[in-house]
């Protein structure tokens, strides 16, 4: 018998494949066996719905309910519509909460409504409790299951309370504790009550910790949490009212799911949030193709431009060598204060309310490179071509800074402003707009030099 525990992604790949191609069942299932849940879900992903049904099949069913629940939406989402079996509600009904309205947010209106019918009445009301949520808010994230306790209690009736649930409920390490009314006070871990004198009152030994309000922006939870390192978030009403926790586990995910849109969005296409070799070849070119749309229509304001200025280039055609200089540290100006913005607007460091701040800031800064830049360029100019040339490189560059780095810096704010990644104003579109920006700067400073 061949063993697989050492056989990297590829060679497993080509293996599982084969016995696919091939119906060896048999083999497969032992491969199988062999290979940890991480693994069987990434040889999931890399096929196309149909094959990775085939291989769920194979899993004995503790095995398979744990790999679905692991699973990323989408990828689950694709399994569902290929099982189409007897199966399906129960996979569907073992999964978190949470899990489940990601799961639900990803698939057809249809099939959602059906499996949302299937679950039993609390599962099916507290679904429900988180669809009513907007997307991308703290409500749709946060779990249900935590443990909690009134303040007024002794640790000895604390742990009486708890003592029966802690099998039932998921997340059991952290408990919260609440005071009138179901407000939020604070939280102890459970190690602490076992810790603590039995007569002692819970409100004598519990922690203040952050929250959040169920309708603040998921990734801003996120970064909270993982700030404060809270194994579980809170996440309270609006009338401070404890309804659901956020685990810490989550807040990751969510986080590396944003930088991978905003790794994405910079680079000008759609992120893929899934595996690239199991990605069908029609949704890796809808995610670029509109993009570079977008972008090619951006960039006929480069043509226009030259257009325009047409008769300055033909006077003297040596300003045309450099075109890519100037652009090309206008877009690197711009994307270097777009870059520096969007990570102090993730960090709280800077509000939307700070717009004018940060466009000063920046048109200082961006005179201060220009400035460098352009005395170095005005010197090498002048000697190699003339003292003209070299006036007009010097000077584009001190007024093309000053504009690329005010731009670059208020484009994340103003993207921010209407709710929109703020990544998504960066690298292409800055880039695009500077380039023609660069150029009506750097032409209209020939023409004041030249004259004509």
């Amino acid at each position: 018998m061949f063993t697989f525990e050492y056989v990297d992604f590829s060679t497993t790949s080509q293996a599982v494949r084969s016995y696919l191609a091939n119906k060896d069942f048999h083999n497969l299932a032992i491969l199988l066996r062999e290979l940890d849940v991480i693994q069987v879900i990434e040889q999931c992903a890399a096929l196309n719905s149909a094959d990775a049904a085939v291989l769920y099949r194979l899993l004995d069913k503790e095995r398979s309910l744990e790999v679905f629940e692991k699973m990323d939406a989408p990828v689950q989402a694709e399994l569902l519509s290929a099982l189409q079996d007897e199966s399906v509600a129960e996979r569907f009904a073992a999964l978190d909460t949470a899990d489940r309205v990601a799961l639900l947010d990803e698939l057809p209106a249809k099939v959602a409504a059906e499996l949302l019918s299937g679950l039993d009445g609390p599962a099916r009301a507290a679904t429900s409790l988180l669809l009513g949520y907007q997307p991308k808010s703290t409500g749709r994230l946060m779990s249900s299951q935590f443990m909690s306790v009134h303040d007024e209690l002794t640790v000895k009736q604390g742990l009486e309370l708890l003592t029966p649930r802690l099998s039932n409920t998921k997340h059991n390490h952290v408990v919260m504790v609440l005071g009138q009314g179901r407000n939020f006070l604070g939280a102890l871990g459970l190690s602490d009550l076992l810790s603590h004198e039995h007569h002692m009152l819970i409100r004598e030994i519990y922690s203040e910790i952050p929250s959040a309000v169920a309708s603040d922006l998921d990734t801003d939870t996120a970064r909270l949490a993982v700030e404060h390192h809270l194994e579980l978030l809170p996440v309270l009403d609006d009338e401070a009212r404890l309804i659901g926790v956020l685990p810490l586990a989550d807040a990751i995910k969510v986080l590396d799911r944003q930088e991978e849109t905003r790794t994405a969005h910079g680079a000008g296409t759609e992120p893929l949030h899934r595996p690239y070799l199991g990605t069908p070849l029609r949704t890796l070119v809808r995610a670029r193709v509109v993009w570079l749309l977008v972008l090619a229509v951006g960039a006929t304001l480069t043509v226009q431009v030259l257009s325009t200025f047409e008769q300055t280039l033909e006077s003297m055609v040596v300003l045309s060598l450099f075109i890519p200089l100037i652009v090309g540290i206008g877009g690197n100006t711009g994307n270097q204060a777009a870059t520096t913005v969007t990570r102090a607007l993730a960090m709280g460091e800077v509000k939307v309310r700070d717009l004018g701040r940060v466009v000063l800031r920046e048109v200082r800064i961006g005179a201060m490179l220009g400035l460098s830049l352009g005395t170095i360029a005005f010197l090498i100019a002048s000697f190699v071509f003339e003292l003209k040339v070299g006036l007009i490189i010097g000077l584009t560059l001190v007024v093309l800074c000053s504009v690329a780095a005010a731009v670059g810096g208020a484009m994340p704010i103003i993207g921010k402003f209407f709710k929109a990644d703020p990544a998504v104003f960066s690298n292409p579109f800055i880039s695009t707009f500077v380039d023609a920006a660069g150029l009506v700067v750097y032409l209209s400073v020939a023409v004041l030099v030249l004259g004509h």
